[in-house]
C-alpha cells in the first residue's frame, strides 16, 4: 500500500514537533485522529516509525531514515502543484507562433522579445508562412497562434492587434507620388500589379469589392507571389499596387507610399477555438498590451 500524502504530512509534523499533542494542534486535528493515521501508516509500511512515551514521540532508526524521503515526496508534490499552476496561467509550456510573411519583418522581433522577457518559462518557436499555409497549419495543429490579416475563414478565433494605413504604392517618379493622399479611384487608369488570385481567395474577393466601389476594374499587367516581388515590379515601373504602410520597411528605394483615403488594414491574432493551451491566451495578452503601448509597425 502506498502512503497518502496527508499521512506523510502527519508523519513529518509529528517528527518535527516530537509530540503528537503539539503536532495535532499545529495541524488543527484531534490528537486521537492523528495517532490513528500514524498507526495506519506504520501498518502500511510494515515498520514502527515512532517510540511513544510520556515525554513525547521519538523517531525510531527506521523513522529517521524515512523522514528525509517523506520530506522529499512532499516537496516534489508541492513543486508539481506549483508547476501545474504556472502551466494553467500560461507561464510555462510550448507555443508555436506563425507570422504572415508580410507581418514578420516588423512584428516578429518586438513580439517575440516581449514574450521572452515576460514569459521566460515558455518555449516559443516561430515560423513565417503564406496566408494559405498559415490557416492550414492552424487547422491541422502545427501552429498554436498566428499573426495575420483578415479576411480569414469563419472557424477561427481572432483578436485585433493593430490597425494601419493602406497606401497606394507608386514608382518614385510617378506624377502622383508627391500627393499627400489619394483615392483608389485616382488609380483607375493605372496598370496594376497584384498577387495571384490563388494566393488567398477571400482577400481577392475583398479587393474586387473595393475596386468595384471605386468604380473600376483594375488592369492587372503582372502578378507576384510576395510583397517583395510586388515592390520590385513597382520600382521597375511595371505598375502600381496597394499595400499596408508597414510594407515600406521591405524596400526603401524606387517606390513611393501614398495613403489611400479611409483605407485601413487590421493585423489580428488568430487561433482555432479548440486550442486549450493556456499559453496561447498569455501570449495574446502580451501582444495586445505591447500593441497598446507601442507602434508595432515601427518597432521591428
Amino acid at each position: 500500500m502506498t502512503p497518502e500524502l496527508r499521512q506523510l504530512r502527519y508523519f513529518v509534523a509529528v517528527a518535527e514537533a516530537t509530540s503528537f499533542t503539539r503536532a495535532a494542534a499545529g495541524l488543527h486535528l484531534a490528537q486521537q485522529s492523528l495517532s490513528q493515521q500514524i498507526t495506519v501508516l506504520e501498518r502500511a509500511l510494515g515498520a514502527r516509525l515512532f517510540d511513544r512515551d510520556a515525554r513525547g514521540a521519538r523517531l525510531t532508526a527506521v523513522g529517521r531514515l524515512f523522514l528525509p524521503e517523506a520530506r522529499a515526496v512532499l516537496a516534489r508534490a508541492e513543486e508539481a502543484v506549483a508547476t501545474l499552476g504556472r502551466a494553467v496561467r500560461g507561464e510555462i509550456g510550448e507555443v508555436r507562433l506563425v507570422f504572415l510573411t508580410t507581418t514578420a519583418n516588423y512584428l516578429l522581433p518586438p513580439v517575440v522579445r516581449a514574450v521572452r522577457e515576460r514569459l521566460p518559462g515558455l518555449a516559443v518557436t516561430t515560423a513565417e508562412a503564406s496566408i494559405a499555409e498559415l490557416v492550414e497549419g492552424l487547422r491541422e495543429g502545427r501552429f498554436d497562434l498566428a499573426f495575420t490579416r483578415p479576411p480569414l475563414v469563419g472557424d477561427l478565433v481572432s483578436r485585433t492587434l493593430l490597425t494601419e494605413e493602406v497606401c497606394a504604392v507608386l514608382p518614385a517618379d510617378h506624377p502622383l507620388a508627391g500627393r499627400a493622399s489619394l483615392k483608389l479611384a485616382d488609380l483607375a487608369d493605372e496598370p496594376w500589379v497584384l498577387t495571384p488570385r490563388s494566393s488567398w481567395e477571400p482577400w481577392h474577393r475583398g479587393y474586387d469589392a473595393d475596386f468595384a466601389a471605386a468604380g473600376f476594374t483594375p488592369r492587372v499587367v503582372q502578378r507576384a507571389a510576395t510583397v517583395q516581388g510586388l515592390l520590385g515590379l513597382v520600382a521597375a515601373g511595371v505598375g502600381v499596387t496597394r499595400l499596408t504602410r508597414s510594407s515600406h520597411s521591405l524596400r526603401r528605394g524606387g517606390v513611393a507610399f501614398v495613403p489611400l483615403d479611409g483605407d485601413v488594414a487590421r493585423t489580428e491574432l488568430v487561433w482555432v477555438p479548440g486550442n486549450d493551451n493556456p499559453a496561447v491566451r498569455a501570449i495574446a495578452d502580451v501582444a495586445i498590451g505591447l500593441a497598446a503601448a507601442t507602434d508595432l509597425t515601427q518597432a521591428g
